[in-house]
């Protein structure tokens, strides 16, 4: 199970470091999509909190 897991992992970077390499345009619009979304849903987070603190 642990080998499998190395293995998945080792294809993940792999994957991941080919994107970047092939195409680093998509890949930069790929990260700043998703740093919105952590952004976003920090947000929302904060605000449901802030209306419950009310």
């Amino acid at each position: 199970m642990a080998q499998a897991k190395k293995i998945a992992l080792y294809i993940l970077v792999v994957f991941v470091l080919y994107t970047i390499i092939t195409s680093p345009k998509r890949s930069a619009e790929l990260v700043g999509v998703g740093f919105e979304g952590v952004s976003s849903a920090a947000q929302s987070v904060g605000d449901f909190m802030t209306e419950l603190v009310k």
